[in-house]
């Protein structure tokens, strides 16, 4: 590193404004609680090997090749890889030259053949019904992580036993989409559903795939996304070609992307996708023409069972999952009713009412004795138990006319953490209503929650809480910009030789010391540096074997010999 590239930096990032400077440290991905005191400090950093290295491993090609071509874009300026003239600086001229370049332009697009089109469209089929069981899973309970990685063992298992997805790797990867399009959101180390998560729940297929695929280009990083849409797929791979952990980072994106059918097995474009990338738009023509059927009628069983002969409308089925568990899905799947999933329905708001009229107009077959009599004891008021809010004493209160239901919610060791307690043929909490309301419906007791009259009130499912706002780049570096500001003096000249004696002290370096004398003249002392203090430098004279303190004040320049 050249010290006219440190001196030129140092200048050049001490005339930024505030915004800007905060903008490059942002880019540079410079930690806010970095010991930097002075801008010298901080060009130095920025222009070594290591600071170098981190800012140009993680340019996109394009930079590169503009970089190398020596019109350098927009981002290699925003890095301070380049000087005011546009002419890169030292060390990043050889960072590049050590490189070897970007590397060959990839080939173009191939198309992709009918058959891969047709697997990849049930793939993405498969991967909304494993999704959107995920999302049901975690509009009931969040599926809480190991720190910031993959899914606990337990919830993991639970997902998977329970058919909704086949292994780790599927439910991460669908995860990992569903996070892109913000369905779900990390709170506190868990994944938990949005309000968005129920709209897309409830909307058709085509158009959640659209959904997962608009949000999945957008959180592309920006070497294969351009003007808000993806380069072709084959340009992938070399989009980052200084990165040593990009081909792990694509092959990752493009197992997701295959998962969602939004690229082929062998990693081409099916129309749809094609679609996207040309006008911004997914092609959900070509996409619907290769989806199975969807029907609204399904066969309700005197074995308390509904079988539905092939995909329900989303809409559908998810009202009939909640008052019904599914047993198998495939092209036809099974649902069965018990009083459990009826009493959970009836926690939701179901009424006795709105179950018989909604199987009514599903049912082929209308709906058998058997199911008809589970309904009505599940919506027996005398069986449900009622939760709301104390206005007198603000503590949440349990009641039911059946005393025996209450005895057992008192003693059930899943509610423990709710602190129950008997009181005057009640049970109360200290627990808020919502949190005492979810916990019995998730233990599959029947319960409604009512309002301060007493009316049934129906509570939404568990939803994350809408994210802060991020924090900018401006607030984030706001403390260290100050610390640099304060140290820069009005003097530049002077606070950037203080700096090389500095250097030059510390190193017992020998420098070149050019030296303006009382008569005028100005003379050059060969010193090897070894104290500075007092406004003095102190050094032994090389040539003539004594030692020499010169006034800092009578110092014009210094060089490294």
């Amino acid at each position: 590193m050249g010290a006219s590239d440190e001196r030129m930096l140092a200048a050049t990032l001490a005339a930024l404004s505030d915004a800007e400077l905060a903008d490059v440290l942002a880019a540079r991905d410079a930690s806010p609680q970095a010991g930097w005191r002075d801008f010298f400090d901080l060009a130095a950093e920025l222009l070594s090997p290591a600071g170098v290295d981190r800012a140009v491993r993680t340019l996109p090609r394009t930079s590169i090749e503009a970089l190398i071509a020596g019109e350098p874009d927009a981002e290699a300026q925003r890095r301070m890889l380049v000087r005011p003239d546009g002419a890169p600086y030292a060390a990043a001229a050889e960072r590049l030259e050590a490189a070897g370049g970007p590397g060959p332009v990839p080939a173009p697009e191939a198309e992709a053949a009918d058959a891969e089109v047709a697997v990849a469209a049930e793939r993405a089929f498969h991967a909304i019904g494993s999704l959107t069981d995920i999302l049901l899973w975690t509009l009931s309970a969040p599926l809480a992580r190991i720190g910031a990685g993959p899914v606990t063992v337990s919830d993991r298992r639970r997902l998977i036993e329970s058919g909704s997805v086949e292994d780790a790797d599927t439910l991460e990867d669908l995860l990992g989409v569903a996070a892109a399009a913000g369905l779900i959101r990390d709170v506190q180390r868990t994944w938990q559903a949005t309000a968005s998560a129920e709209r897309w729940i409830a909307a058709s297929t085509p158009e959640r795939w659209a959904a997962l695929a608009t949000g999945f280009v957008s959180a592309l990083p920006d070497g294969i996304r351009a003007n808000g849409r993806h380069v072709p797929p084959s340009a992938w791979a070399g989009a980052y070609p200084l990165d040593p952990d990009w081909p792990d980072a694509v092959a990752l994106l493009r197992r997701r992307a295959q998962r969602i059918g939004l690229l082929t097995a062998d990693g081409l474009e099916p129309p749809w996708t094609r679609g996207l990338r040309e006008s911004g738009a997914p092609e959900l023509g070509s996409l619907s023409r290769h989806l199975p059927t969807e029907i609204d009628r399904v066969y309700l069983q005197a074995d308390l069972t509904a079988i539905a002969p092939g995909p329900l409308l989303p809409a559908l089925e998810q009202r009939l999952r909640g008052m019904a568990v599914r047993e198998t899905r495939a092209q036809a799947s099974t649902y069965r009713f018990s009083a459990e999933s009826l009493a959970s329905a009836v926690a939701s708001g179901e009424t006795r009412e709105s179950l018989r009229s909604f199987l009514g107009e599903l049912s082929l077959t209308g709906i058998p004795q058997p199911l008809a009599y589970l309904i009505d004891r599940a919506t027996a008021n005398r069986s449900r138990l009622r939760v709301g809010s104390s206005a007198a004493t603000g503590l949440t209160t349990v009641t039911a006319e059946d005393a025996d239901l209450l005895a057992t919610v008192a003693v059930d060791q899943a509610l423990r953490p709710l602190g129950l307690v008997p009181h005057e043929g009640t049970l109360i909490s200290r627990a808020d209503r919502d949190a005492v309301y979810w916990s019995l419906a998730e233990a599959r007791y029947p319960v409604v929650a009512v309002d301060e009259d007493g009316a049934a009130h129906t509570l939404s499912r568990r939803v994350a809480p809408e994210a802060a706002a991020p924090v900018g780049p401006a607030e984030r570096y706001a403390r260290l910009i100050a610390t640099l500001r304060s140290s820069a003096g009005p003097d530049a000249e002077t606070a950037w030789l203080a700096r090389e004696l500095e250097q030059a002290v510390r190193t017992r370096a020998a420098v070149e010391v050019t030296v303006r004398l009382p008569d005028g003249n100005a003379r050059v002392f060969s010193l090897e540096a070894t104290g500075l203090g007092g406004g003095r430098l102190r050094g032994r004279d090389r040539a003539a074997d004594v030692e020499r303190t010169v006034p800092l004040s009578s110092i014009e320049g210094v060089r490294p010999l």
